[in-house]
Formats: structure tokens, C-alpha cells, sequence
């Protein structure tokens, strides 16, 4: 490809260029990539014209074009509150880790050995949440706030069985997007919500569970020690959606009796970021943890028995418990929750204290003016958020606005003021003198916490939270944890389904920028005009990309993706008086969390079963549609399939459950081998979510932020995501599923890889990611079985090496050549996905030619550790594969005793002489800490030999 000088991006995105292209293209027997493409992409569904996409632009000009934006919204101090806080984030954590590619390119931590960075400082977030609302188990994160609410609703209707179909009460004070998304979740499921004042007491009838807010809505404190000692004793359990900062001031959830704390840790140093990425928080009492939502980090033993930790409980994932999942959460907000774990890492208990004793002294300075000049509060015990009663809103909001600052609108004589770390008092003097108060003394003299409601417990005890003073130390810590793991910024991750390709630094550098990263997500629309032009131009490019009619980029992961687009699905159904059509066909080879979203959007579910090729099995499907015709709602396809191969037959498959009145989920996991080749709007698909932390950019983050925007064929446009305005009107009975516009913080990454690209750009990424599949394919086929292919024996973006014969042969596992690449300085391809036993391989478009060869290099020598097993030279159990992987502190041991020598262990190739990566830990014991639950910071004693 001739590359333009403002296509130059291309070619620093994508690995291979040139003369590394010829020699992949000769190995499969291809004289040029289209050539290879028109071969590997079945022709029926690929595009007859390119992208209609504008020409690929330099860096420079990105940054460019993104500052305009950024220029476009209005930078006012924002006291609008309604869960979402000003804050500083110290420069020693922004830089470290929200700016540093050692934490935001880390995947989620499914091999420990190479993640023990990141899971001590997961562990740091679940001990800060455990401490802060004293319940004993925490969970490493939820996607925001309301979501997080959504989830402890189905966590007390899964746990509290006597109750089951009793209904669940919703305190009225509440902030309003939590109510909104519950009322979905609750609709899609068909449970009874009740919005009720709990500060009358709780409503009649059954009740499963009620939430409470502390604070509420309006600002107030509550004591709600009585509403839930009474919710109790008529058998329903207690969430509390608790402010994390508040926390350090007045009762904790657990003290007053709740079963589930939820939050939004936002406000421990993550900018507002237009209404997220923010990691929200859930803990609960003993004996709900293995109902818990989402990743719990645990404490085991690696086999020397030195403490490490890992993720616990891992059975709960939602790729094995499928239809039977508790919840459809795949990816969190990994990234976000080490950074709030780090602000309390950074100031510690007292610091922590400081800061919320200041944002409630101002708070009660401004109620003090307020109260002083005769204005009605609405309530007199409150933290950070004061409402007043007024003659006219608007006038004042106006007026706030004109003196600098963003107030709440609560309703035509309501005005809301919430204080936070960024509060001064220069703010609250102008506050005063909005409000027409002049000359009088500011100062906090009133409007202390009730006595009931005051703190005195201990939190964030152990040491980490209590011996990092000094900025050095907090950097040295940073880098301490960093080193321990293999992320994207060291090493290729070949992980299949995964698609960890290249973040570049242009396209991250923007969302730090303050006039993106602190717009508050309810400014006023005319203050937030360079978001909105954004968003709305990234929605037509994902548009043209796709095929579909329509785009919405509220969803904040895949997995809500997945739900969102299934409900319009749902909802379509329904609008045709078709409320009998529940069922979702989904094939074995699907990616897991499809059967956990289509149960939560109210579906039953139907396997598929996958033919000896890897498609989808025609017989069955045939059999399948015909015996649920009339019920059909859905089949959910991943295309191409997570068996890595092109089904030829994807048009076919569309037409036949159309034929039948059903709809077409395409998920689109895997769009980085079609993006520019072909559009899932075009070639019969209804609905696909996307991956924007996948194919568009976004980094993994070490388990999040992801975006997971759907996109829809016309006649489901109406049934996209209920509107971002604010107002969390149900449009037409549409729900939101998150907040706003979901992760829109990170939305210019995506928005800069599409705009750097270019049409032409994006299509050769996905021709690149196909080759350098099946290169790696066609090298080691001859070592490891290739599972399964497609047309003339290629394969899509990813393969699966089939290494079950040879585990038949040798005892060698997969799961021992996972641990053994750690050796050779390698994150693992995804493990006994989506077959037992095997590999996936995904080395995407950005990785060049020496990187897959060094990979190749090692999946060869691991293949000849295997044929020493089989030679007799050692036991499986002496061999370096079983004893992988290597620490240190193993290979300096002087009485190293074992059949293979230090050099094949540590250096089984030349080039780790130079370059070599040692884990933190050799093999941990998975399911020793399962039997032996720690979830919280272990003791230093813990570490001793």
C-alpha cells in the first residue's frame, strides 16, 4: 500500500510493512494481499465499495482537530453534584499509571504469575471499599454507580430465595439515573419495583430487598438504622449506595445493618470525564460472596508457598457459567479502580479525612449564608450537598453560571450546591453572592453531622495505606508494581478474542486534557458542545463502518453492549405485539457473556451445536428454528466465529431466522477481521455490539474501561438506549443502561485511531491482523494442530493451536505451555477457550514480523521441551514445562537439584540474555485460595519466609 503523507499514522499503527509482508505473503503461497484476502474473506459478504470514510490524518493534525474540539465545551467550576464530584488527581498517579502504558495496556489478570502488580493494587481497591463501608468482602470493581445499584438488586433477589418473587423498594431518594436503570433492569426481567419515602417507613406487601442512599438525592443524611432493623425483621435484605468519601465521616453501611454496600469511587482522584469511565464499588456480608458480581482478587500460594495473589472464585466467569452466569459483567474498570485505590494509597486515612472534613465545612458554610439571609433548606444534616429553596431556579442557575460555576436544577424552585475537594473558598464567597448574600461573615457555625450518624470506627489500617509519604515512594511504588507485570508495553499478548493491539500515545493524549476530563456529565448542553460533536461524529463513522442505521454509544462495555442491543430486540418484538418471542439461539462457539445477557434481557436460551468444521451445525439450527418458531426472538452470531474461521454460510444462517420472525445479534468481538471488508448491517445482521477497547483502541486497562456502543439496523432504531439528556425519561418505554454517554471519557481515543486511519487505513489493519494469523499458522502447524479452517485451509484473525493429542502423548497441559511462555517473556494466548484443552492465538495488525518470529520461536522450543518428555529425558512432572514458571529466586537457589539445567529454565533462547522478564511469583495455587478465601491486603508477616 502507497501511503500518503496523511495516511503516515497506517504505518505506524500497523506492524508489518513492506518486504515483511512479501515474506508472510510467500509463506502462505500468495503473491499479494488482496490476492490472500479475496481467498481468506468469503466473497458474499464483502463490500463492493470502500469505506466512506474522510482520508486518514497525521498526528499532529488529530491533536489538532481534537483541541478544537476541546475548546468547544466551557471549563466552569462544577457543583452540580448528583453523584459525580470534582477532584485532583495527583500528578505522581496521573502520570504513573492513567498516562502510563506499563498499566493501561495490561489485560485482565487471568494468568497471576504476570499480573502481580495489578492484582496488589485491586487488592489495595477491595481492602479501601471493605474499610470504608465495613462489610468483609469486596468485589475489584463494577462499571458506575446506577449499574452497580442494578446489580445488588439481582444479587438480593438471587440470594434471599424466600423472597424471590416478592418485589424490591427503591427509596425515592435515590438520584434519579440509579432509579432509571434499575426500573430497566427490573422491566427486562419482569420483577415488581416500588419507589417508595423510606423515611415513612416501608411500603406493604412482600418485599425481596430495598436501597437507600447516604447521602440522598436531596443531600440529606439519614439515620437508617430503623428502616433497615425493620426491613430485616420482615425478611428482605438492605443495599446501601453509600458516597465513598462520606464514608470517612459518618456510619458505615455495615455498621447500620446493610447486606450490600454499592458506589462510585470516582471522587478518589478520576476526573469527571463527561459522566465516566468511574469504577464503582460493591461489598457485602459474609456468606453473599460467591454471589458477588464481577472479579474478587484473592490471596493464595504459588508453589515455593510464597503468598500471591490471584482471581478467586474464577468459576463465576461468565465464558463458563454461560446461561447460568450471576451476572454478564465480563470487563470492569480495572484501570479506574487503581487509580482510586492509589489516592488512598497516596493520602492515606488522615489525608482521606482531611479532605472530606473541608468539603463538608464548606458545604456548611454555604448552608450557614443560606439559612442566615432566611432562605428554606431542604434539609438540615447533610455532607457535601445543599438545596435551597428558591422563587426561581433558572434565574439563579443563570446567574451561577455567569459568575463561573455550574449549580443543579433540581426542579423550578429547587437549587442544588455540592461541595467537593476542588471547592474554595473563593467559590463558596461567590456562591454567597449569587444568592444575594453580601457582607456577611462566611464560616461554618452550624449544620454539624448528627451525633447517630458520626464515624467512629478505624479504617485503612494496614500499612500500605499508612507508610508511603513522600511522593518518591508513592513513584517507586508505582514502578514496583509495574515491573512485576507483562503488559502490552513489553511484550506481544496474543490473546485470541482479546485483540490487544496498539493504544497510541496520540491517541490517549487528549483525555487528560482538562476541557475534556473535568466536564461534568449534566452541564448544560451548550457548555458541552465539543463532547456532543464528538460523539455524535464518532456514532456516524462507527455507523458507515458497520452498515447499520444507527449508533449508541452509552453502552460501557461489551457485555452492556450486548445487553442494550438485546433488549431492542426485545422491544421490537413487543412493538409487533409479539411478546411471546423470548427465545435466543446461541451457538457452543459463542462468546460466554451473550448467554448471561440475553438471560438478564429477559431470554431464555438455546445452544447451538457446532459442527466437526467449527460452524455453526446447519441440522441443528434447522431443527432448533423449526421447533421455536413461533417463539424465536434472536440468534446471537460472532462473526467471525470465536473459532477464528469466516462461516461462508453467515448469509444463510441471517436469512433462516428471519424467515422464522426472528432478529440477528451479530457480536462483534471479533470486527478486526472485517472492519473495511465487510459490514454486519449488510450481510444480515439486525443489531452487533462493538468493542471500542478492542478493534477501536480503547486499552484494556488491566480489565477496563471498555465502550460497547450497538449499532442497528433501522427498524430498531427507535429501541436504542433511552436519551442521555439528563431527565432519564423512559422514551417510549426504551430504558438507559448506564449513565449519559456511558464511558465518554475515553471516547477520543477511539474517535482519533478511526479519524487517523481513514477508510483505506482501517481496511488494511484488518487485511494485516489476517495475515499475521495465518503466518503464525502456517509455521506451526506442523508443531501444533491448527483446530479448525476455513476456505483453503486459512484462517481468520486468530487460531487455535489444538494441543489435546499431544497432552494425550506427553501429559503436557495447556495451561503448562500458558505458563511456560511467561519464560520466554510472553502473556499466555487465550487458555481453553473456546475449546478445552487448546490455545487462541491473536496476534492483531500491530505486532511486526521479529515480534511473531520470537513468538513462534518459543511455541517451537516448547514444542521440543514436550518431545524430551516424550523421549524420557524427564517426567512431566521434573520437566521445566510443569515447573514454569521460573522466579529468581528458583534459579539462584544453590541447591537447584532438578533434570533440566538453570539455563534451559531461565534462558531456553539466546535473546533472553538481553531482554529478561522474571515473574514476581513461580505457579500459583488457584484453588488452594479458593478452599482458603483472602480478600483483603494480607499482613507483611504473610510475606516472610
Amino acid at each position: 500500500m502507497t501511503l500518503t503523507p496523511s495516511a503516515e499514522f497506517v504505518a505506524r499503527h500497523i506492524g508489518p510493512q513492506g518486504n515483511d509482508i512479501d515474506t508472510m505473503l510467500a509463506q502462505l503461497g500468495y503473491s499479494s494481499l488482496d490476492e490472500f484476502v479475496n481467498m481468506a474473506v468469503p466473497a458474499d459478504i464483502r463490500m463492493s465499495d470502500p469505506l466512506d470514510l474522510p482520508e486518514g490524518r497525521t498526528e499532529a493534525e488529530i491533536l489538532a482537530d481534537l483541541r478544537l474540539l476541546a475548546n468547544k465545551n466551557v471549563m466552569k467550576t462544577q457543583m452540580i453534584g448528583q453523584g459525580f464530584s470534582d477532584t485532583h488527581t495527583p500528578p505522581v498517579i496521573l502520570r504513573n499509571i492513567l498516562e502510563n502504558p506499563a498499566w493501561y495496556t495490561a489485560y485482565t489478570p487471568y494468568q497471576p504469575e504476570i499480573s502481580q502488580g495489578r492484582l496488589e493494587a485491586l487488592l489495595n481497591f477491595q481492602t479501601m471499599v471493605m474499610d470504608l463501608t465495613a462489610l468483609p468482602i469486596a468485589n475489584a470493581s463494577l462499571l458506575d454507580e446506577a449499574s452497580a445499584v442494578a446489580e445488588a438488586v439481582l444479587l438480593m433477589r438471587r440470594s434471599n430465595k424466600a423472597k424471590a418473587t416478592a418485589k424490591t423498594v427503591l427509596d425515592s431518594n435515590l438520584f434519579p439515573q440509579t432509579i432509571a436503570v434499575v426500573k430497566g433492569r427490573a422491566d427486562a426481567l419482569d420483577f415488581e419495583i416500588e419507589v417508595a419515602d423510606l423515611s415513612s417507613g416501608l411500603p406493604e406487601g412482600e418485599i425481596s430487598g430495598i436501597v437507600l442512599q447516604q447521602p440522598g438525592n436531596n443531600g440529606a443524611l439519614v439515620d437508617h438504622t430503623a428502616v433497615i432493623a425493620a426491613a430485616k425483621e420482615r425478611g428482605a435484605m438492605v443495599t446501601v449506595a453509600a458516597d465513598i468519601l462520606a464514608l470517612t465521616m459518618i456510619t458505615a453501611p455495615g455498621e447500620q445493618g446493610a447486606d450490600i454496600a454499592v458506589g462510585n469511587t470516582q471522587r478518589f482522584g478520576v476526573p469527571l470525564f463527561f459522566g465516566g469511565p468511574h469504577a464503582a464499588y460493591i461489598s457485602v456480608r459474609k456468606g453473599l460472596e460467591r454471589s458477588l458480581p464481577g472479579r474478587l482478587v484473592g490471596v493464595s500460594k504459588d508453589d515455593a508457598g510464597t503468598p500471591a495473589y490471584r482471581l478467586a472464585l474464577q468459576t463465576r466467569e461468565q465464558h463458563i457459567r454461560r446461561e447460568k452466569a450471576t451476572s454478564n459483567i465480563c470487563t470492569a474498570q480495572a484501570l479506574l479502580a487503581i487509580t482510586a485505590s492509589m489516592y488512598a494509597v497516596y493520602h492515606g486515612p488522615a489525608g482521606l479525612k482531611r479532605i472530606a472534613v473541608r468539603t463538608h465545612n464548606h458545604a456548611r458554610t454555604i448552608a450557614t449564608a443560606l439559612s442566615g439571609a432566611g432562605m428554606e433548606l431542604v434539609t438540615d444534616a447533610f455532607f457535601d450537598t445543599v438545596q435551597v429553596k428558591v422563587a426561581d431556579a433558572e434565574t439563579i442557575i443563570i446567574k451561577a453560571e455567569d459568575a463561573g460555576i455550574n449549580l443543579r436544577r433540581v426542579d423550578a424552585t429547587t437549587v442544588g450546591i455540592s461541595t467537593d475537594e476542588a471547592t474554595t473558598s473563593a467559590h463558596v464567597a461567590t456562591i454567597a453572592g449569587i444568592f444575594g448574600i453580601k457582607g456577611a461573615e462566611l464560616g461554618a457555625k452550624g449544620f454539624e453531622l448528627p451525633s447517630e450518624l458520626k464515624r467512629t470506627s478505624d479504617y485503612l489500617s494496614h500499612p500500605i495505606f499508612n507508610t508511603i509519604k513522600s511522593e518518591t515512594q508513592m513513584m517507586r511504588y508505582l514502578r514496583r508494581l509495574s515491573d512485576r507485570d507483562l503488559a502490552l508495553d513489553r511484550t506481544m499478548i496474543p490473546l485470541g478474542s482479546c485483540t490487544m493491539k496498539l493504544n497510541s500515545a496520540a491517541e490517549m493524549e487528549s483525555i487528560s486534557w482538562p476541557e475534556f476530563a473535568s466536564i461534568h456529565p449534566y452541564a448544560p448542553a451548550h457548555q458541552t458542545a465539543g463532547w456532543r460533536e464528538l460523539i455524535t461524529d464518532l456514532e456516524a463513522r462507527l455507523t458507515e463502518i458497520t452498515g447499520y442505521a444507527g449508533v449508541s454509544i452509552q453502552p460501557n462495555a461489551g457485555s452492556q453492549g450486548e445487553y442494550a442491543g438485546l433488549l431492542a430486540i426485545r422491544d421490537y418484538h413487543r412493538s409487533n405485539g409479539d411478546d411471546q418471542r423470548d427465545l435466543c439461539l446461541i451457538p457452543a462457539s459463542a462468546h460466554g457473556t451473550n448467554a448471561a445477557s440475553a438471560v438478564l434481557a429477559g431470554m431464555r436460551v438455546i445452544v447451538v451445536k457446532t459442527a466437526a468444521d467449527g460452524s455453526i451445525d446447519a441440522g441443528d439450527l434447522d431443527a432448533k428454528i423449526e421447533a421455536n418458531k413461533d417463539t424465536l426472538s434472536a440468534i446471537m452470531i460472532t462473526y467471525p466465529s470465536t473459532h477464528g474461521v469466516y462461516d461462508a454460510d453467515v448469509r444463510e444462517v441471517c436469512d433462516k431466522v428471519h424467515a422464522a420472525g426472528g432478529q440477528v445479534y451479530i457480536d462483534g468481538a471479533n470486527m478486526n477481521a472485517i472492519v473495511g471488508l465487510a459490514q454486519p448491517g449488510k450481510f444480515g445482521g439486525d443489531v452487533s455490539h462493538l468493542n471500542l477497547h478492542k478493534t477501536f483502541c480503547i486499552p484494556h486497562g488491566g480489565g477496563g474501561p471498555g465502550v460497547g456502543p450497538i449499532g442497528v439496523a433501522e427498524h430498531l432504531v427507535p429501541f436504542l438506549p433511552g436519551d442521555a439528556s439528563g431527565t432519564y425519561s423512559m422514551r417510549d418505554g426504551v430504558p438507559v443502561v448506564s449513565t449519559m454517554f456511558g464511558s465518554a471519557g475515553v471516547l477520543p481515543i477511539s474517535w482519533a485511531y478511526i479519524a487517523m486511519m481513514g477508510g483505506e487505513g482501517l481496511a488494511q489493519a484488518s487485511k494485516i491482523a489476517i495475515l499475521n494469523a495465518n503466518y503464525i499458522a502456517s509455521r506451526l502447524t506442523e508443531h501444533f494442530p491448527i483446530l479448525y479452517t476455513g476456505n483453503k485451509g486459512l484462517v481468520a484473525h486468530e487460531c487455535i493451536l489444538d494441543l489435546r493429542e499431544l497432552t494425550n502423548k506427553t501429559g503436557v497441559t495447556a495451561e503448562d505451555v500458558a505458563k511456560r511462555l511467561i519464560d520466554f517473556g510472553f502473556h499466555a494466548p487465550t487458555l481453553s477457550f473456546p475449546v478445552s484443552g487448546t490455545l487462541m492465538v491473536e496476534p492483531t495488525e500491530s505486532e511486526d514480523l521479529g515480534e511473531i518470529e520470537r513468538f513462534i520461536e518459543a511455541m517451537v522450543a516448547i514444542r521440543g521441551e514436550m518431545e524430551q518428555v516424550l523421549a524420557g529425558d524427564f517426567e512431566i512432572a521434573e520437566s521445566p514445562l510443569r515447573n514454569a514458571p521460573h522466579t529468581v529466586a528458583a534459579v539462584v537457589n544453590t541447591a537447584w537439584d532438578r533434570k533440566y539445567t538453570v539455563e534451559q529454565a531461565a534462558f531456553p533462547v539466546s535473546a533472553l540474555r538481553v531482554d529478561k522478564y522474571f515473574p514476581a511469583v513461580g505457579r500459583v495455587d488457584g484453588a488452594g485460595g479458593d478452599r482458603n478465601l483472602i480478600c483483603s491486603c494480607p499482613p507483611p508477616e504473610a510475606f516472610e519466609n
